[in-house]
């Protein structure tokens, strides 16, 4: 029997840990993480938000453009959800 479903807002953190977007060198735009998790641009705003506000991502501003990646937070509530 499968567990529950993960809120997606967590789904979208698994994913953003599975394309290795781990480390600020590894960080995507949201264009980027659109078209990984086929989310349309607003929804994908709003739970990358979510997850800025509980310290799992940090956005970063480079040239122009916002980039994406996990924190040490993020990454070690990814790999609590395998355990």
């Amino acid at each position: 029997m499968p567990g529950p479903e993960l809120p997606d807002e967590m789904r979208l953190l698994v994913m953003l840990h599975n394309i290795g977007a781990t480390e600020s060198g590894k960080s995507l735009t949201a264009q980027q993480i659109s078209e990984w998790t086929k989310m349309d641009n607003p929804t994908l705003q709003f739970h990358l938000q979510k997850l800025i506000e509980l310290g799992y991502i940090e956005s970063l501003h480079a040239e122009g453009i916002d980039k994406y990646n996990l924190t040490l937070d993020g990454i070690r509530k990814v790999l609590s959800m395998y355990s």
